[in-house]
């Protein structure tokens, strides 16, 4: 079963039960959504070259067929971590103090590389984001700490 740690396939069992179901898989749409879940962060192209579909119920993937994804996905190196988004940040971070505008953050998850939606950007600012300053700004590193899950990097 794909070189796949125990721990691990427990983990991808509990995602199946959550997502789909054992027997039946998890609908190909939610691929990205599954590695994600697992700790994963495939880029769309990756998640489409893997099976993933656009549209609901065109394809189901079972877990025998979801092992190798999860395993090679997770060798892939373009997946960023929260040290590289820390230097991506600094560029905007004019007075190197650690914040950065809130329009300048929201801009850049709108436009470049793998753009979100608007409603995706405000859920992720609900979930993860400080309140800005009166002058508009935020500090990003508790930010990039908590969309990361990297408690150990809040002050």
């Amino acid at each position: 079963m794909a070189d796949v740690p125990k721990r691990e396939i427990e983990n991808v069992e509990f995602v199946f039960e959550v997502m789909g179901s054992a027997g039946e898989g998890i609908d190909a749409v939610d691929l990205g959504d599954a590695l994600r879940a697992l700790n994963l962060n495939p880029t769309l192209a990756l998640i489409e070259k893997m099976g993933g579909t656009k549209k609901r119920n065109e394809k189901k993937i079972k877990m025998d067929e979801f092992l190798p994804i999860y395993s090679q996905v997770k060798k892939e190196k373009e997946q960023g971590c929260y040290e590289d988004f820390i230097e991506c940040l600094k560029l905007y971070d004019k007075e190197e103090n650690g914040t950065m505008m809130l329009a300048e953050l929201q801009h850049a998850l709108l436009a470049l590389g793998e753009s979100l939606d608007d409603e995706q950007v405000e859920t992720l600012f609900a979930d993860c984001m400080d309140p800005e300053d009166d002058e508009g700004f935020i500090p990003y590193s508790p930010f990039l700490a908590r969309m990361c899950e990297r408690p150990d990097m809040l002050k």
